[in-house]
């Protein structure tokens, strides 16, 4: 990972599941300089410093992205920030709309105006693919969050590179509905909202990859999106709990049938790639477009205008089978 070399690096929410294991995973295998944890949870922190066995290069930071005068303090020498924060449970943001949006659209743009004024060479989104078609507020705070980060570029006028990767539910993150049955031992029901519910899925090292492939190739303002597998979710608890009743309870409020990742209106404007998808700016005159993705035009395909990536429709599936050898590589890791 050359790109790391003596490069100062900055994780934003670096506490969270994806920031704490992208963490340990940039310690073990990039020859960086300094590696910023900045997050609000002091406890995680501590946690998060026993884990890595108290790495020199490894610097914690109290702070909210809320807070833009303590980014200012904290993005002093940075090169690369990866922005990972957010407030993202979407049953308690539909009943706290206004903090998700302090949060993941303020917080957003604070991280976009402090990465500029500390001439940060490159920030880095983590979205989701709720951002896309958003049916409930922290879909539509993510939405925002991509907006203000494509049109960032132009604000820096090149001189900070703005980018997004959106992907689906990671596997065995912390909360997860994975998570969550795999700590029950002995689970009587299940409550199924829907029995033709799908989803798309990632893995951690997956995540890592689409990171580090944005990062290494990233111009500012892409949306970098993973070629990654669905699965319906009575064949998830069909592994995760096979003896349990399952009562449907009905689609909740915010909640979505089936993901989207890609829209139709986005594929006018995406070029497919070996394992991603990279959604272009629409606005080719502020962007020159042609010299800026001269590589990405080069080396992906133009998307069909009436395409859309979403986990019905997805032909990559993740079997049962499958989904059972990652289940026992989660169980591992929750028991340790």
């Amino acid at each position: 990972m050359d790109i790391f070399k003596n490069k100062t690096i900055l994780i934003t929410g670096g506490t969270g599941s994806f920031g704490r294991n992208f963490a340990k995973h940039l310690l073990q295998n990039a020859s960086l300089k300094k590696l910023i944890i900045f997050s609000r949870d002091e406890f995680k922190q501590m946690q998060l410093s026993d884990e890595i066995g108290g790495d020199k290069r490894v610097r914690f930071f109290i702070g909210d992205v809320r807070d833009r005068s303590r980014l200012a303090r904290a993005f002093e020498g940075v090169d690369i920030i990866v922005h990972a924060a957010a407030l993202k449970q979407v049953p308690t943001l539909e009943f706290n709309p206004f903090e998700a949006i302090k949060t993941n659209v303020n917080g957003s743009q604070n991280v976009i105006e402090e990465a500029i004024n500390n001439n940060v060479d490159k920030v880095l989104l983590i979205s989701t693919d709720k951002a896309a078609q958003p049916a409930n507020l922290y879909g539509a705070t993510k939405l925002c969050a991509e907006k203000l980060f494509v049109s960032g570029n132009v604000y820096s006028a090149g001189r900070t590179k703005f980018s997004v990767v959106r992907y689906g539910n990671v596997m065995g993150s912390r909360g997860s509905v994975i998570e969550k049955i795999l700590k029950k031992d002995n689970l009587e029901t299940i409550h199924i909202t829907h029995e033709s519910m799908t989803r798309f899925w990632i893995n951690l090292e997956q995540s890592f990859e689409l990171v580090l492939f944005a990062l290494k190739n990233m111009n500012g303002g892409e949306i970098f999106v993973p070629k990654i597998s669905s699965m319906k979710l009575t064949d998830l608890f069909d592994v995760l709990a096979p003896n349990a009743k399952r009562k449907i309870i009905g689609i909740r409020p915010g909640e979505k049938m089936h993901e989207v990742l890609l829209t139709k209106e986005e594929s006018r404007h995406a070029l497919e790639l070996e394992k991603y998808f990279a959604v272009l700016p629409e606005h080719e005159e502020f962007f020159n477009s042609k010299k800026r993705y001269a590589n990405l035009l080069k080396t992906g395909k133009k998307v069909r205008d009436d395409f859309e990536f979403t986990s019905d429709t997805n032909k990559d599936w993740l079997t049962k089978e499958k989904f059972q050898k990652i289940v026992s590589i989660i169980k591992t890791q929750i028991s340790k």
